[in-house]
């Protein structure tokens, strides 16, 4: 019987082992500044205990390296994070942040294990959901406490089981137009609140950007994110629903860059990719047609700006390659 690390590690595990490490080294970053300049003492307690998981993940990510002999990325350092810098976003965000960094492990943890077959990859991707869970239920249970959590819309209990009778259930036609259903509320508030996060995390970023091209990238990120966010608050608020409206005080007005250009500018990718996937989830998710066809179009709008993010990466060489299968055509062309 073959041991563990016997076993080659497959596509998906060494993939997740890749962009677990980036994904580990740039929230250290970001978290280390956090650290440096919150007053909160428990919001202090929460950031130190999401720095202590992005030590111990990148601890066995290394390891892993190691023993399978898989070179390590560069991911992201003490070159890109400046503690000293001035502080860029309020306690609240951080909350918001951290909040969003449980979520998003979450989502991204609950996909891993699946696609896993050594064992000892599936025990620890289950541990880092596991944690993952635990950061997101500690930092909600913070913000309720704290009164700065805005609930999700309330809909009437239903009296009895209800059925649907027309087609017109599907479109949103002016004359017989019907409200927005649960799932429909679900995803339209928390791709709201994902938004929101990007509109502050980007007006902060182009602030301190160095490069004027990144700072102009950035800025058209804010932009985006504040036109989608009034996209889904209109949706709900057309059947007299509340949105929510975090962080639009969450920045600061400091132009001293905390982390360099080429951390932001991945940190920003990775987001645009996740709101891409939330739309994609939202998207068949939603039976009304009107609200179905919003998010595809949206979701033309992020890869855009995703495609044009990737480029500007390669311009400034900060992309590093993900591993992947090999290159047969090169082989037959060496000389």
């Amino acid at each position: 019987m073959e041991t563990a690390h016997n076993i080659p590690l497959t596509a998906p595990e060494i993939s997740n082992l890749w962009s677990g490490y980036q994904g580990d080294t740039l929230s250290r970053c970001v978290l280390t500044h956090f650290a440096a300049h919150v007053e909160d003492t428990e919001v202090r307690e929460l950031i130190a205990y999401a720095l202590e998981l992005c030590d111990k993940h990148i601890t066995r990510q290394l390891s892993y390296f190691e023993t399978e002999k898989i070179p390590v990325p560069q991911g992201f350092g003490d070159e890109d994070v400046d503690p000293k810098a001035p502080r860029l976003f309020s306690d609240i965000f951080y909350l918001g942040y951290l909040l969003n960094m449980g979520k998003q492990g979450m989502t991204l943890y609950a996909y891993s294990v699946p696609v896993s077959s050594r064992q000892d990859i599936r025990e620890y991707l289950s541990e880092c959901l596991a944690s993952s869970s635990a950061l997101y239920n500690r930092t909600l249970d913070l913000m309720l406490a704290k009164g700065v959590y805005v609930r999700p819309p309330r809909i009437p209990v239903p009296e009895a089981r209800e059925y649907v009778h027309k087609e017109s259930y599907f479109y949103a036609l002016i004359e017989d137009k019907r409200p927005v259903n649960g799932p429909e509320i679900a995803h339209l508030y928390a791709n709201i609140v994902t938004n929101l996060m990007g509109k502050a995390l980007t007006l902060g970023f182009a602030q301190t950007a160095v490069s004027k091209d990144i700072r102009a990238y950035l800025l058209r990120g804010h932009e985006i994110s504040g036109k989608h966010v009034e996209v889904f608050r209109s949706l709900l608020r057309d059947d007299g629903l509340p949105a929510p409206n975090y962080w639009d005080d969450g920045v600061t007005a400091s132009t001293t860059p905390p982390y360099s250009d080429r951390l932001m500018m991945y940190h920003i990718g990775a987001l645009s990719a996740t709101g891409a996937v939330n739309y994609g989830v939202a998207a068949p998710n939603s039976t009304r047609r009107d609200i179905t066809s919003v998010y595809v179009r949206l979701i033309g709008e992020i890869a855009k700006y995703g495609e044009d993010g990737a480029e500007l990466m390669l311009k400034h060489q900060w992309m590093e390659k993900i591993p992947g299968a090999v290159e047969r055509g090169s082989l037959v062309r060496r000389s």
